[in-house]
């Protein structure tokens, strides 16, 4: 499996917090290299593991932020 290489370019807030630690956040990264997204997953305290996530193009954000605005108004 090839190396996975990421920069959380600004951590823009955490969702929820484990009894281990492990906190899911929203992070706008860049995956090896590549145009910056934003990244809903879990991560180990310091960074150092990540679980699976979702990555988001701006697009997809605002599309996502205008449903869950729908969701909210019931």
């Amino acid at each position: 499996m090839a190396d996975i290489k990421y920069d959380i370019l600004k951590e823009l807030g955490v969702l929820s917090e484990s009894a281990k630690g492990w906190k899911k956040e929203l992070n706008l990264i860049s995956w090896n290299g590549g145009t910056p997204k934003y990244d809903i997953r879990d991560w180990a305290p310091q960074h150092e593991k990540m679980g699976k996530g979702i990555t988001l193009s701006k697009d997809e954000i605002k599309e996502l932020y205008k449903i869950l605005g729908k969701i909210l108004e019931e």
